[in-house]
């Protein structure tokens, strides 16, 4: 109910189309929260934590077709269950209908209610990467959900990375995957550079401490309303939102006034997490049917590279699906909002072929 009364009050005069996303996203089974621990969990620097916890959200019947969600950076399951994706995708009749799949949304490990620096550790966290963060999640379907086989997995964004690292190092673990807001390729370029900036803007921070600090680096609220502004929103949307100087600083003083209760080695880590992504050199193991879904005007993912067309030429059963920009899309976020691919994820799983256990 917070984010919904966020909205009205950001949006006064959409109080009816609130309304009808609201009944839609209550037309699903309520979710369910579960935790698991992972004893002595070794990172791919050979670090060990003693305890790892990984926590996750349900919705629908165990006995459902399995569906695994995974999120982006510095979001969590909560962040999955919005009016514009699982409203769009998790009701009645709808293309995840959870009436007929088992959806799980695991946060990944940095992230929501799973284990992270800010937990005690702070900067003494082990380091963590796309690897670890992925195979924490594998092992969290398999050993303790006791998922063998699932029929897809969706991530969006840090998640549809982790979809192309699942889909390499576990080929016969889906059916079917639908990577958005992603490439299966190494990241660099502006998406890496921009991450680079946003950690070092706040690790440059005196108030930072190397990870010490007693309270939040003033640093923190403006880099992460600098990057969230120049990565994602979309050019056409956020010219419409702009179009005068008056009304882009309008916008900023919003974004800056918003909520924000982010903890700085929290972000430091997930942001630094990509360091290092990079599953092309095995894209030809991948047998699930792969349906990647980006956006035209997304900031990081740039369709003018042509990096997503060669990269799909190596998924043998593999298609790209790009969302065509309009003032309506929202740049990188575009994938947040179903209603720009129900139907083609729709047809999709409709066509993938349900492969032997």
């Amino acid at each position: 109910m917070g984010v919904l009364s966020l909205l009205r009050i950001a949006a006064a005069g959409a109080v009816l189309s609130l309304t009808a996303l609201a009944a839609s996203a209550a037309d699903y089974p309520a979710p369910k929260e579960g935790d698991w621990t992972v004893r002595d969990f070794k990172f791919h620097t050979g670090e060990i934590l003693p305890e790892l916890r990984l926590h996750y959200t349900t919705v629908g019947d165990p006995k459902g077709e399995p569906v695994v969600v995974l999120h982006g950076t510095t979001g969590s399951a909560a962040s999955m269950l919005t009016p514009g994706f699982a409203g769009e995708l998790f009701g009645p009749g709808q293309p995840l209908d959870a009436t007929k799949y088992f959806i799980v949304i695991p946060d990944a490990i940095g992230h929501g209610k799973s284990s992270k620096p800010s937990d005690g550790l702070k900067a003494k966290f082990p380091k963590y990467d796309y690897d670890d963060m992925a195979q924490a999640q594998y092992r969290l379907l398999r050993e303790h959900l006791g998922l063998d086989h699932v029929r897809l997995i969706i991530g969006n964004s840090m998640g549809g990375m982790h979809a192309w690292i699942l889909g390499v190092r576990h080929p016969g673990y889906m059916d079917a995957l639908v990577p958005m807001a992603s490439q299966p390729t190494e990241m660099a370029g502006r998406n890496w550079m921009m991450r680079r900036l946003l950690i070092e803007t706040i690790r440059r921070d005196p108030a930072y401490a190397d990870g010490a600090y007693t309270a939040q680096p003033p640093s923190l609220r403006v880099a992460n309303v600098f990057f969230a502004l120049g990565t994602s929103g979309g050019t056409l949307a956020l010219q419409k939102q702009g179009s005068t100087g008056e009304r882009a600083d309008r916008l900023v003083d919003a974004r800056l006034a918003a909520p924000f209760g982010a903890d700085a080695n929290d972000y430091v880590y997930q942001w630094e997490s990509s360091r290092g992504y990079d599953p092309s050199p095995g894209l030809e193991r991948i047998e699930a049917a792969v349906l990647a879904i980006n956006a035209a005007d997304d900031e990081r993912n740039l369709p003018e590279t042509g990096i997503m067309e060669r990269a799909m030429k190596r998924v043998k059963n593999g298609r790209l699906y790009l969302i065509p920009a309009s003032d309506e899309t929202a740049g990188h976020g575009t994938t947040a909002l179903a209603k720009f691919y129900k139907q083609q994820l729709r047809d999709f799983l409709q066509a993938a072929p349900k492969r032997a256990m």
